[in-house]
Parts: structure tokens; sequence; C-alpha cells
């Protein structure tokens, strides 16, 4: 079997080789890399090294140098296909069935990559030529100077319908090709497809192997609504997954041992001529779980560096929520803030690249914003704000799945508030005590457990709980997902408001996965203006996207109570309708992922410490399950007397 160069390329994202290799060697860290007596020759000192950042093995003692997927054929004696689909597996990445349809799709691909070539050929020769005046005035007025143009493949598309088409038509390239490469605007009310980008500077995006797959273009015009407009998503490009200069960065992260996340092209481009070439940025939305995971194979500790205003630092804590799920040991984030009202490039034109190094110097630990944000909840004069600090605190960093990760993020929350909360002796040095035994760390009050029988009882949830939404069964959509999605679909221009948080759910059903991802699609095309948010015409699109019959059940998942609620009734905030659900949806999936954690931790070692974790876990879901319940209650009475709107 054939397999396409991008599916080896998720493979080796989703697989570091230390993780790969580290079953068979036993590794230690080495600076940068791992070392290991070798696998395939007896040795006392290693010999045996591994790059995540490259990406392979080498082992001076057989002199054998490879990826993962020859280490996998070598120690275990599999062929190059048994390789890929061992790996595969383990990396959660479905394998194409080889089909006539698979090789006309990797030929297509490959078609598409020339095409691409193509347009970014088009649009440098557009700002060298005579209609590229107005984009070289801005470019120079931004302060960059045409060597750089060169090196990042800026370009220009002029302000014309059917220029980068009628050019492409000319070397060939059918409308087909183009439209599905992202290039055309075109949908059934649409006639003649026409340039998607016009009258903007053009930034090529690449692949990791450096390979033209999207583009951004920046509006020339300020009177048009999007002033960053992106390719679409395509066969060669999903921009959550894709960071703007990766392919450069990589080897200048290695070197360094960081990698510096910026906000956009320009900002990229501005680290570079001050000598931070392992700068990259994510593409127009928040961080992605994926954009995260390329980060992590570049380095440790990767720094996020945010503008110094109110958008930068929600972006910043909003990083910080899609990084604590994926905590790992050795595996954290640092965050650089900006001076307020700059950029990188409003920052290296008024202090240099000096004035860019000092801020990098000044990253606080992911732990440091963390505690930051929390004190940003309002005062804390009374012991009930700071009960509700602590609560919210412990809550958050049960999101953490590695255990001792998340124990030493619980000790380090717990010096912090000793450290604010203790009160001081009056007229004299040191702390007031506490009486002994009343208060263990943290303030919290502990209940000594008898040691016996008591304790080893394994707590679970209970029926009850086990049929509401929060847990729902495996294979079955849930009720609160439901909610989400048809809410949203009766009235789609409400998604503007709740974009963000609706990106970010984890949908646990392979139809609202599909259906969300199709919706922010859709979303993303009405933001550039290319379709309305209406109802019908998304549900229109779903439908041509084949997702009908998925619609058809998740509308079957819904409660009586959420069906009677579409009729919208004015007595009912819809939209705090759905911020609820969206809050407890998540909090349940938190919830639920902890207490099975909690389980296995009781099950295997059932001390005090982890029997009161279980209990408090336990607590905490049948709370929520308690606000569901609530809140559905509130839902149902108002519902009781509302008309229909016609």
């Amino acid at each position: 079997m054939k397999f396409p160069p991008s599916l080896l390329d998720e493979i080796r994202a989703r697989l570091p080789v230390s993780a790969v290799v580290g079953r068979r060697v036993k590794l230690t860290k080495a600076g940068r890399e791992f070392k290991g007596l070798s696998p395939f020759n007896a040795e006392k000192s290693p010999s045996f090294f591994v790059n995540d950042q490259k990406g392979f093995y080498h082992d001076f003692s057989s002199g054998k140098h490879g990826d993962i997927f020859s280490f996998v054929m070598e120690t275990e004696g599999l062929g190059f296909g048994e390789a890929v689909e061992r790996l595969a597996a383990d990396a959660g990445v479905t394998l194409p069935k080889q089909t006539v349809e698979a090789e006309q799709q990797e030929t297509r691909a490959k078609g598409l990559i020339e095409v691409m070539a193509l347009a970014q050929g088009f649009f440098e020769g557009v700002l060298k030529g005579a209609g590229g005046g107005k984009a070289r005035s801005y470019l120079e007025g931004r302060g960059i100077p045409r060597e750089v143009w060169a090196e990042f493949g800026l370009g220009f598309a002029p302000n014309e319908r059917f220029a980068l088409r009628d050019h492409l038509a000319g070397k060939g390239v059918s409308s087909e090709l183009m439209i599905e490469a992202g290039l055309l605007v075109h949908g059934e009310d649409i006639a003649v497809p026409y340039d998607r980008f016009r009258d903007r500077v053009m930034f090529p995006i690449h692949d990791v192997r450096g390979r033209v797959i999207a583009f951004g273009g920046r509006a020339m015009s300020a009177d048009v609504a999007a002033k960053y407009l992106n390719s679409p998503d395509t066969p060669l490009f999903q921009k959550g997954r894709v960071l703007y200069n990766h392919h450069r960065a990589r080897k200048m992260a290695h070197d360094k041992g960081t990698v510096i996340a910026v906000e956009g092209y320009v900002d990229v481009i501005a680290m570079a001529r001050a000598g931070f070439a392992n700068a990259v940025a994510p593409l127009g939305t928040a961080l992605t779980e994926d954009q995260l995971g390329l980060l992590w194979r570049m380095a440790d500790e990767p720094i996020l560096c945010f503008d110094g205003d109110k958008a930068g630092k929600r972006a910043a804590f909003r990083a910080i929520d899609v990084a604590l799920p994926l905590l790992q040991p050795g595996k954290s984030l640092r965050f650089a803030m900006l001076p307020e009202g700059q950029d990188p490039d409003d920052l290296l034109k008024t202090g240099g690249a000096g004035a860019i190094e000092a801020v990098l110097d000044r990253a606080m630990a992911m732990a440091d914003l963390f505690w930051s944000r929390g004190l940003e909840v309002g005062p804390l004069d009374t012991p009930e704000r700071r009960a509700m600090l602590e609560r919210r605190l412990r809550e958050q960093v049960q999101a953490i799945p590695d255990e001792n990760v998340r124990r030493y993020y619980r000790d380090d929350i717990d010096q912090r508030l000793k450290a604010l909360f203790q009160p001081q002796r009056v007229g004299g040095s040191g702390q007031r005590g506490v009486a002994p035994g009343r208060y263990a760390k943290g303030g919290l009050r502990f209940q000594p457990v008898q040691a016996g029988a008591a304790i080893r009882e394994s707590i679970k949830p209970s029926e009850s709980l086990v049929r509401t939404a929060i847990f729902a069964r495996a294979g079955t959509i849930s009720a609160r997902e439901a909610l989400i999605i048809t809410e949203l679909m009766r009235e789609p221009e409400r998604l503007p408001l709740h974009a963000d948080e609706f990106g970010q759910i984890g949908f646990t059903h392979a139809d609202t996965r599909a259906v969300s991802g199709a919706m922010l699609d859709y979303f993303a095309r009405a933001e550039a203006g290319e379709a309305g948010l209406n109802s019908a015409e998304l549900r229109g699109e779903l439908e041509r996207r084949g997702m009908g019959s998925a619609l058809v059940r998740i509308e079957a998942a819904l409660r009586p109570g959420d069906r009677q609620r579409g009729v919208q009734d004015k007595k009912i905030d819809q939209d705090s309708v759905l911020k609820q659900a969206m809050i407890l949806h998540r909090r349940a999936l938190t919830l639920n992922t902890e207490l099975r954690a909690a389980e296995r931790a009781f099950s295997d070692d059932p001390s005090e410490a982890n029997f009161t974790l279980l209990a408090d876990l336990r607590a905490q879901i049948l709370a929520l399950h308690g606000t569901e319940a609530e809140i559905e209650r509130e839902s149902d009475f108002l519902m009781q007397d509302a008309p229909e709107r016609a």
C-alpha cells in the first residue's frame, strides 16, 4: 500500500521519536536530546541518541539512523506497511483504504500543490510589477525591506475579480482545481466563480515541508469587513492544525532550545528581522490543541508572546485553558506580555531587537500567569471571596491529566494562598499560628478517616446520575451536546457571540463533532462575506455535505423540554441558556475524566489522600447535576405558558 506523505507527517506529528523508542530503550534527557544504550549492539556506555525536534534517532555504535518508522522496522522486523499500520494505531490515525479513488486523491493533492505554487508566483509578480505600487508602499511603510519580501514570498492580489483565475486558466488549470484549492469563491448563487483574494498583500502559508498550501491576505482598503482573510479549509490546509512560518522556524527553534508564538504574519516577520527566526503564529484563531502539539514538538516550553492590550491578555488566558488538559511532565508554556498598545513590530521600531529580547527574558511561567488570572476575579476582602478563589483554582487544576503535574499545581496553589492570606502579628515579626489539628494545608477542614474497609470501598456515580447528561452512555449523543448544536442551528446569527466557546467544546460523539466542525467552517465563510448567517442556508449547507442524517439524530437526542424551548419564547434568554449549556458541558467532561482517573488511583492505592480526592469529585459531580436540574426546572416553568411564535 502506498501511503500519502501527509498521512506519514500526521503520524510523526502525533508520536515523538522518544515516545516510540522509549518503549524499548531506557532514555535519559541529555540537553535537547535523549540518550540511551544501543538497541542494536551490546554496549556499556550510551551511544544512542534521539532528537524529537528533528524527528530522528542516531546510533553511533552501529551507524543506524532513521525515524519512527525505520526504528519499528529495525527492532520488530516489520515491513514498512506493517510499521505504518502499527504506529497509526498508536497515534489514533485512521489509515485510508487503498482504492482507485484514494490514488486519484493523492494525485489530485499533488496537482493542488502545483496550483498553489503557480498562484504564489502570480502574486509575487504583481507585487513587483506596475500594479503593485500601493502594496509596495504599504510594506515599505511598515519597515519591511524588499529582501524580506523575497524570503517570505510576499505578493499582492490585484483589485480585480478574475485576475488570478484568468492567469491560472492560461496555465491550463481548471476552475474545479482552483475552487478546491480555495482560490475562487463559488456557490449556488454565484454564476461565475471569482477570485477570493482581491486588493490584498499576500502571505503564503507553507506546510512543514515548505510547500505553499494556503494564503493569508491583508486588505489594503479600510472599508473591508475582514482586515485579514485566510484561505478556507481545503484538502491541503486546515488552519487549526498549521503554524505560520513552521517550516523555517524548526531548525532555529532546535538550535535555541525554544520557539516563540506571536499573533500574526507581520509579527513573525518583525521577530525574524530582530534575529528571532524561531517565531511562528497561529492563523487568525485562538491557539488550538494541534498547534500546541506542534509547538511542543519544537520545544518543551514555548514562549507565547501576546500584544500588550486586553485582547492579548484574553488570548493568553485562553491558551491556559487549552494547555491545562494537555500538560505533561516537562511540557509547559511561558508567557511574554508586550508593553500595552505595542506589538512586536512596534517594539522593534521603537526599541530595536534589545527591547524584544528584554520582553522575552521576562516571560513568566504558566503557573505564575495561572495564579495572576485567578486574582483578577475581584476583591478578596472577605472569607467567602477568598474561599471562592480557592475553589475556582482547584477546579481548574482538575483539568490536568497527569497526576504528578496536577499534584504539584495543587501544592503551588496551597503555598500561594498561604502567603496571600496568612495574617501577620501586630507589633511583631512572624505569622500567627492556627490551632493545632483544626485545619489542614490550604485551609480545608480535614476529618481523619480510620484505617480499614471503610475507605477501601470503590466510589462510583449512582445509577440515576449515570443516566443524566453528565454521563451519557458511550455511543449515544449527549442531550446537552444536542441542545448546543440545535440552539445555534435555529439562530446561527448568534454564532459570532459564542464562536470562541463553541470552538473549544470537546464534542464526544462523531455526529456532533462532524456537525460542529462544519458549522465553524460555515461561520468562517460568513465572517469573510461569502455566506449569510441564516438557519435555512446553514442547514442546506450541512445537508449538501452529507450531514442531514446526523442532524436528525442530534435533534432526536433532545430532551422534551429542550424541544419545547425551540419556540424561543421571549421570556427565556436564549443566549443565557446556550452559555449555561456550554459551561455545564465542558465542566461535566472534565469531572468525568477526573473521576475515572481518581477511581483508578484509588484502586491502585486506597490511601486517605486518594479517598478524599474521590469523595470531593463525587460531591462536585452531584452538585453539577443539581445545578443542571435546577436550570431545567426554571426553564420548564417559563415554558409552561409560552405561546409559539409564528
